[in-house]
C-alpha cells in the first residue's frame, strides 16, 4: 500500500505526467480507427484472462518525487513472470501507428514499473507494452528488461521535467485560494433577489448539492452564481468550474461577468485562469487543410512547440477566443487544440453544454481520468433537455448512403448496397409516411455493422478519406452506439419523404421517396444522471426552470436536489399585461388571425410609439403578419428576422433598438432574439406574443407524448410534450421587456388560451391580471 501524500505535493495522474513531458512531434488527427471505449475495457479484460492464476489486473500504484506524488492503475503484473503489462487496444495494422504515440505508450509503461519496483522492492522488471487488436483479438508484445535502478532514473526524469511546472502550479493555487477567500462582492449591494440566489448558491456548493434555481430575468443570475461558487472553492478544495450555456450570448454574459468579479477583487490582476472553449469550426485557422503535420503548418510539429505556447497563455489570464487565437498565432500552433490542452490548467472553463454533456466530452473525460472536484454552473438550464436529447439522438438519411454509395471505393461498394437492400426491404413493407418500430431489423444492424468494419479496415490505409464518406462512417458509428443502448428512453422512427429527381449517379435502386431513419431520444436522464453525480457540485438556472418535477424526471438530477424560486424584483405596476383573447393562433385559425394581430401592434404602436419585439410561432406566420402590417399600418417601422442569419445580421438587427429610436422587430418564439438579449430602458417598451408555443402537433410529437406517458405516467404526457416546453418560451420571451426596478413595458398575450387555468399558474407570480 503506497504512502499518502503530503499536503502540500502536487498530485498528477501517470497519464497527466507523460503526456506533459513525452508528448513531441506533430497533432496528427487523421482519422485511424481505434478500439471504441467499450472495446477497450473488453481488450483490457480479454488480455487479462489469458494470463496465469496470480495476475494481478488493474494495480494502483503511487510514489512522490520532492513536490510531486504521482499515482495510477497499471494495467497489469503477472509476478511469476516478473513483468507488468501496458495494455493498448487498436484496430488494423499495428505499423501505422505514430511513433510518437509508441512513444507516449513506453513513457507510461516505465513510470509505472518504476512505482511498482520501489513499492514491492523488485531488482529488475519485465516492461511490456501489450497491443490488442480488438478485431482479430491477437496481441502483438514488446518487452524490454530494466534494472529498478534504470526504471527509478527515469521516473525521476520525468519528475524533473514536470517539477517547475508542478511547484508553479502549486504557487498559483495558494495564490488564487487566497485571492479567492478576500474576494468581494463586485457592486456596492446586491440586487433584489440576487442574494438569496447567491446565498442559495453558496450552501450548495458548501454542501455538494445539485441546485434548480428559478430566478427572474434582470437580477444578476450570472454573477449572482459565479460570486458565490468562487467565494466556497477555498475552503471546498475544487480543482475547477465550468460554467456551461447554450448561446454564444451566455459565454459572453459570464466572460464579462468574470471580469467584473476580476476587477474589483483586492489582489490585481485576480489569479484566476478563464478559458473560453469554441467550436471547431469557428477555431480553425485553415478549414482547407487537414488536421496534420503534412497538410496543416499549424498543426506540424504542435507538440514540440506546445510547452512554450502554453506558458505564454497561462501569464494571459483571461482566455477568451480572441486572445487564446493571438498567443496560439505567435507561437504558430493550432488555437483549437491549444485550447483543448489548457483545459487541464485553467480554473474556470466557460463553454457549451457539449463540453460535459455530449457522449465524448473533453471536461467530462478529463474528469474521470484526473480525478478532479468539480464545479458546475448551467446557464438557461431550460435549453438543456432539447440540447441533450440531440447529443443523443442520431440518424441516417437513405439518400445521403446513395450519394455516398456513387462515389465509394469499389471496396465499399458491397457494404453500402446490403445497407442499402436492406433499408429498402424494410421500409417497402412501411405503410406510412411516419412509423415508429420497437428496434430496427437485423439484417439492417448486420449490414450496417459490416459497412463500418469494412470502412474500419479502409481507413487503416487511407485516413485521408473523402469528407461524404467519412462522415456517413461516424454517423453510422453514433448510430450503432446509441441502438446498443437502446431502452425506454428512446424510440426508433422511420419517415418516408417525397423525393426530387433522383438521377442514376445518385441512386443505388429506384424508388420513389427518400427516408429518415432514426434513434430519438425522448429523456435524456439516464444518460446525464451520471454526469451530475460525477461533478462536487452543479446549479442549474433560469427564469423558467418550472415545474420542478419536469426537469428532475427529464434530466435526471439527484434525489437530493434542491429547488428554489428567487423572488421577482420587479413591481407589478412596472408592467402592462394585456390579452387578445378574441384571437386563436391555432393552425386552422391562423389565417384569420393575422389581420386582427396587425391591427393590434399598430394600434399599440400609435398609443405609445417605441420599440418593440413581436414573436411568432414560425417564419411563414411572421411573414404574413409583417406583409399585413406593411401595408395597412405603413408608418410603423418594422425589421425583421430571417432564417439563418449570421452574427453581423443578429448584431444588425440588434442595433436597431436604440434609446431614441422606435419600431418593431419581428421574431420567432424560441429563436435568437427570444432569450440571452438585453434591452433595458427605453431601448425595448413592449413585446407581442402572438402564439402560446407549443410543439407542432404531428406524429412525432404525438410518439414522444405517447413515451412521456409511458415513462411517467398519462397524467404528464401532454404537458411534458407541450404545454411546458411551450410556456417556457413565452415567459423567456416575455422577460425582455422588464430588465431592470426601473424599467416600465406593456405586454400582450395573443390567444384566447392565456385564459386557461393550467396556463395562467405557469406565468410568473409578479405578473399583474391581465386587461383585455
Amino acid at each position: 500500500m503506497s504512502a499518502l501524500p503530503a499536503p502540500d505535493r502536487y498530485t498528477v495522474a501517470v497519464r497527466a505526467l507523460c503526456e506533459f513531458t513525452a508528448k513531441q512531434g506533430d497533432l496528427d488527427l487523421r482519422f485511424t480507427p481505434s478500439a471504441t471505449a467499450l472495446e477497450g475495457v473488453a481488450g483490457h479484460l480479454l488480455a487479462a484472462s489469458r494470463r496465469g492464476p496470480d495476475y494481478e489486473a488493474e494495480v494502483t500504484l503511487a510514489g512522490g518525487f520532492e513536490a510531486l506524488w504521482v499515482r495510477g492503475r497499471a494495467d497489469g503484473y503477472d509476478p511469476q513472470a516478473g513483468r507488468l503489462d501496458e495494455v493498448k487496444t487498436h484496430r488494423g495494422d499495428l505499423s501505422l501507428m505514430p511513433e510518437n504515440r509508441r512513444h507516449l505508450h513506453w513513457a507510461q509503461a516505465k513510470v509505472y514499473g518504476a512505482l511498482l519496483c520501489r513499492e514491492r522492492g523488485l531488482e529488475q522488471l519485465d516492461v511490456a507494452l501489450v497491443y490488442l487488436d480488438v478485431a482479430t483479438q491477437t496481441e502483438t508484445v514488446f518487452n524490454e528488461r530494466h534494472s529498478a535502478a534504470a526504471l527509478q532514473a527515469f521516473f525521476e526524469l520525468q519528475c524533473q521535467r514536470f517539477l517547475a511546472w508542478a511547484r508553479q502550479e502549486l504557487a498559483h493555487r495558494a495564490a488564487r485560494n487566497a485571492a479567492l477567500a478576500a474576494l468581494q462582492f463586485p457592486h456596492a449591494e446586491f440586487r433584489i433577489g440576487q442574494r438569496a440566489l447567491s446565498e442559495a448558491v453558496y450552501k450548495a456548493t458548501a454542501s455538494g448539492r445539485t441546485m434548480l434555481a428559478q430566478a427572474p430575468t434582470g437580477i444578476g443570475k450570472t454573477v449572482g452564481t459565479l460570486f458565490p461558487v468562487l467565494k466556497a472553492w477555498p475552503a471546498k478544495g475544487l480543482d475547477k468550474l465550468c460554467f456551461l450555456t447554450a448561446k454564444t450570448p451566455g459565454r459572453a454574459l459570464a466572460l464579462e461577468a468574470l471580469h467584473t468579479l476580476a476587477r474589483s477583487a483586492p489582489q490585481q490582476p485576480l489569479p484566476l485562469r478563464v478559458l473560453e472553449l469554441v467550436a471547431r469550426d469557428k477555431a480553425c485557422e485553415h478549414p482547407d487543410k487537414a488536421c496534420h503535420g503534412e497538410s496543416c503548418p499549424l498543426a506540424r510539429g504542435f507538440y514540440d512547440r506546445l510547452p512554450a505556447a502554453r506558458s505564454a497563455a497561462l501569464a494571459t489570464v483571461t482566455l477568451n477566443k480572441v486572445n487564446l487565437r493571438q498567443v496560439a498565432l505567435q507561437h504558430e500552433v493550432c488555437p483549437y487544440h491549444l485550447g483543448q490542452e489548457l483545459v487541464r490548467w485553467a480554473d474556470v472553463v466557460v463553454g457549451d453544454y457539449n463540453h460535459f454533456f455530449d457522449s465524448s466530452a473533453l471536461i467530462h473525460g478529463l474528469t474521470l481520468t484526473d480525478g478532479w472536484k468539480l464545479g458546475v454552473l448551467i446557464d438557461e438550464a431550460h435549453n438543456l433537455v432539447d440540447r441533450a436529447r440531440k447529443m443523443y439522438s442520431a440518424e441516417l438519411r437513405h439518400s445521403s448512403l446513395r450519394a455516398v454509395w456513387a462515389s465509394a471505393p469499389a471496396a465499399l461498394k458491397p457494404s453500402l448496397g446490403r445497407i442499402d437492400r436492406q433499408w429498402d426491404n424494410w421500409s417497402v413493407l412501411q405503410n406510412a409516411a411516419y412509423t415508429v418500430h420497437a428496434e430496427l431489423p437485423q439484417g439492417l444492424v448486420n449490414a450496417l455493422q459490416g459497412f463500418i468494419a469494412a470502412m474500419s479496415d479502409h481507413l487503416v490505409d487511407r485516413p485521408d478519406t473523402e469528407a461524404g464518406l467519412l462522415r456517413f462512417y461516424f454517423d453510422a458509428l453514433h448510430f450503432i452506439r446509441l441502438n446498443d443502448s437502446l431502452a425506454d428512453h428512446s424510440l426508433i422512427d422511420l419517415s418516408c419523404e417525397a423525393a426530387d429527381e433522383l438521377t442514376a449517379a445518385t441512386t443505388i435502386t429506384s424508388g420513389p421517396a427518400d427516408s429518415v431513419l432514426c434513434i430519438r431520444n425522448v429523456v435524456p436522464a439516464p444518460f446525464l444522471r451520471p454526469r451530475f453525480a460525477l461533478a462536487h457540485s452543479t446549479t442549474l438556472f433560469s427564469a423558467t426552470l418550472q415545474p420542478t418535477r419536469y426537469y428532475l424526471d427529464l434530466l435526471g438530477l439527484p434525489d437530493s436536489t434542491v429547488a428554489i424560486d428567487v423572488p421577482s424584483p420587479f413591481r407589478a405596476d412596472q408592467l402592462t399585461l394585456r390579452l387578445a383573447a378574441d384571437v386563436s393562433t391555432r393552425w386552422a385559425e391562423r389565417s384569420a388571425s393575422v389581420a386582427p394581430i396587425a391591427a393590434l401592434i399598430g394600434a399599440q404602436y400609435r398609443l405609445l410609439p417605441g420599440n418593440y419585439l413581436a414573436f411568432f410561432s414560425s417564419f411563414d406566420y411572421l411573414q404574413q403578419v409583417a406583409d399585413h402590417l406593411a401595408r395597412e399600418h405603413p408608418g410603423v417601422p418594422m425589421w425583421q428576422q430571417s432564417r439563418q442569419m449570421d452574427e453581423s445580421a443578429r448584431d444588425a438587427f440588434l442595433a436597431r433598438f436604440e434609446p431614441h429610436s422606435a419600431g418593431v422587430g419581428f421574431a420567432v418564439l424560441g429563436g435568437a432574439f427570444a432569450e440571452g438579449i438585453d434591452l433595458p430602458g427605453r431601448r425595448l417598451i413592449g413585446a407581442f406574443i402572438a402564439t402560446l408555443g407549443l410543439p407542432q402537433f404531428n406524429p412525432v410529437n404525438e410518439q414522444l407524448r405517447q413515451r412521456m406517458e409511458q415513462c411517467f405516467g398519462e397524467v404528464h404526457g401532454h404537458d411534458y410534450t407541450y404545454l411546458y416546453p411551450g410556456l417556457q418560451k413565452v415567459v423567456q420571451a416575455a422577460g425582455r421587456v422588464i430588465r431592470t426596478p426601473d424599467d416600465q413595458g406593456v405586454i400582450w398575450l395573443i390567444d384566447r388560451r392565456y385564459q386557461r387555468p393550467s396556463v395562467k399558474r405557469l406565468l410568473p407570480t409578479w405578473w399583474p391580471r391581465p386587461a383585455q
